[in-house]
């Protein structure tokens, strides 16, 4: 089981850049001032485990926020807004405890400079059997601290400030539920439904991941690092050229090698209609044949003996109706001869027998 607790601790001025070092918890066992009730001897944090709660906080999508007087805990019961003061940028382990750098609002800062806040409240999981700390969920500007004996804030310019919660309230949470929520910066209302909804809807984009690092022979941040650089990098264009102008050199390259095609199909068909190797009637079959297979054609030409006879004639070739040649081959005997290669006198000398 994982409770939620709501704590505080000391505050000050910020700099010029409204950035703050704020201490969220004491190092070593520590309790709250305000008397509440605790199912633990105390809460407890040390370098050690506090790398794993620094390690869940790098994993988050989004940072943890802060805002005034744990409003956001409240917004759901209360109906008032609840406005940032400030946002978590790091965490990071000081022989002190643990530590976070936060980014206030513009807001936020001219308040603790005007002193109108004087501390700061973090809201912490811990685990119920033990008090360890297990994850910062947010925090919150405060004026009633109640932890007492913490360092003051140190401002990157040197403000000094401390944190308060005056909740009490505790919410059960399985462990490895409170990890995933603290994972992938749900809300602390989560359900464990929705945490696996969260988690298979992430599977598909962990598995992309896992094959881009493959493919690049990196690690996720080096992967990161170069879809960032190739999607802002800008293509040479004297060695790119747009997709768009690759198409359309393609489609004018295919017109051309149809045109050829169509060009030389045309001349082959030509010559053979004129020296009797292709026959009137054989005109579109001989088109046909050579616009898809010109190669078949040119081996067909090749092959086919010329028929002098129907070269060079008034009519082109065309026997008139009825006569046949002088072997007594009728026009679609001498097409046989031409598509076959058979010299016609043979043919005509093996018709008696095939009669």
């Amino acid at each position: 089981m994982i409770a939620i607790a709501a704590c505080s601790f000391e505050l000050a001025a910020p700099g010029a850049d409204n950035m703050v070092d704020m201490q969220l918890t004491p190092a070593g066992n520590f309790l709250p001032r305000d008397g509440r009730e605790l199912k633990v001897p105390s809460w407890f944090i040390d370098a050690q485990s506090a790398q794993a709660v620094i390690g869940l906080f790098s994993a988050r999508r989004t940072p943890p926020v802060v805002d005034y007087e744990h409003q956001t805990l409240r917004s759901e019961t209360n109906g008032q807004p609840a406005p940032a003061a400030g946002w978590m940028r790091a965490l990071h382990w000081r022989d002190s405890g643990l530590w976070a750098t936060v980014e206030l609002t513009a807001r936020a800062a001219d308040l603790v400079r005007a002193r109108e806040y004087l501390y700061v409240s973090p809201v912490l999981y811990y685990d119920p059997a033990t008090g360890q700390v297990l994850a910062i969920e947010m925090a919150a500007l405060t004026n009633n601290p109640a932890i007492d004996d913490m360092a003051p804030l140190a401002l990157r310019a040197a403000a000094t400030f401390a944190f308060h919660s005056d909740s009490t309230e505790d919410n059960s949470m399985n462990p490895l539920l409170a990890a995933i929520v603290a994972a992938l910066g749900l809300a602390a209302t989560t359900t464990e439904e929705q945490a696996i909804a969260a988690c298979s809807a992430l599977k598909p984009k962990l598995d992309t991941l896992d094959k881009l690092t493959q493919t690049l022979g990196v690690g996720a941040e080096g992967a990161v690092a170069a879809c960032t650089a190739l999607k802002q990098a800008t293509p040479d264009p004297a060695k790119y050229v747009p997709v768009a102008a690759v198409d359309e050199m393609r489609g004018q390259l295919a017109a051309l090698s149809a045109e050829n095609t169509n060009r030389k199909v045309n001349d082959l068909v030509e010559t053979g209609l004129a020296d009797g190797r292709i026959l009137p009637a054989m005109k579109d079959w001989a088109i046909s044949l050579g616009q898809k297979d010109l190669a078949a054609l040119s081996a067909y030409l090749d092959k086919a003996a010329p028929i002098a006879a129907l070269s060079g004639t008034q009519t082109g070739g065309q026997q008139p109706a009825g006569v046949k040649d002088a072997n007594g081959l009728s026009e679609a005997e001498l097409a046989v001869c031409s598509m076959t290669g058979i010299d016609p006198k043979d043919y005509a000398a093996a018709k008696p027998a095939t009669a």
